[in-house]
């Protein structure tokens, strides 16, 4: 399969190029939930369009990796399904959304990923684990007090990818996460024990807690899904990020739960 881009995940894609031929995974544009940059939101487009067109004149499948974040999923009648209704809380949403709907009217065959928080080793220092991560040991957290968020590490996320490129039909939309968000606070009191810091901590009210169905992953891919549905999962992948990027200290011990 072709890779468009060059970023963490198309990086963590490169071992299935041999993979699903007939197949371009779009792995590139905005990498910010916060983003609101009118300028990165076109250029991301522009490269779409082109791909698509690409697409359209070879019979390819277009894989397009938008997003289930509390920005697509945030808002309080959203039941987080990716046939109900959606209410994009973020301009990052909004965008993800639309360019589903040009995939959607583009007479393309395609497949349509809304991915959660991916973590790994190679992410860029702005997104949500390695931010929260050099504030914890840098002594000082601020914590989004009522924000929740789903972790699936990349490892996972390419075992879905890959299974989902072979089981899944054209045309569908799946979200691809643990299905399960957990506060932000647990996500940075787990770092502080990991890292053996106690950081000072700021609070800013934020969002609460969102819902994202995992129905249609489960049951697609079963077991694959069964990895991650277990309970803590979002510790592990905290633990084995620390791991892999040497982030915890040589003698320090992770408390498991």
């Amino acid at each position: 399969m072709e890779i468009v881009g060059d970023g963490f995940i198309a990086r963590h894609l490169r071992p299935l190029a041999h993979r699903h031929p007939g197949a371009v995974v779009f792995a590139a544009g905005v990498s910010s939930a916060g983003s609101v940059s009118q300028e990165q939101f076109a250029r991301e487009a522009d490269l779409l369009y082109g791909t698509v067109r690409r697409c359209r004149a070879d019979g390819r499948r277009l894989v397009y990796l938008s997003t289930c974040s509390a920005g697509m999923y945030g808002a309080p009648d959203c039941p987080g399904r990716e046939d109900g209704p959606v209410y994009p809380r973020s301009a990052y949403a909004r965008h993800k959304l639309a360019l589903e709907g040009v995939l959607a009217l583009s007479g393309v065959a395609h497949l349509i990923l809304r991915t959660t928080h991916l973590v790994g080793p190679g992410q860029r220092p702005h997104q949500l684990l390695p931010s929260l991560v050099g504030q914890v040991r840098a002594g000082a957290l601020e914590v989004h007090r009522g924000a929740y968020r789903d972790l699936l590490h990349i490892d996972d996320a390419v075992r879905f990818f890959d299974a989902l490129l072979a089981a899944t039909e054209p045309g569908r939309v799946v979200n691809v996460a643990s299905g399960t968000a957990v506060p932000v606070e647990d996500i940075g009191a787990h770092l502080e024990r990991a890292l053996g810091v106690v950081a000072r901590k700021t609070y800013r009210d934020a969002a609460g807690a969102y819902t994202v169905s995992v129905e249609r992953l489960a049951a697609l891919v079963p077991d694959v899904h069964r990895r991650v549905s277990a309970p803590g999962y979002y510790r592990e992948v905290i633990d084995r990020y620390l791991r892999e990027t040497q982030a915890a200290p040589a003698d320090a011990g992770t408390e498991r739960r």
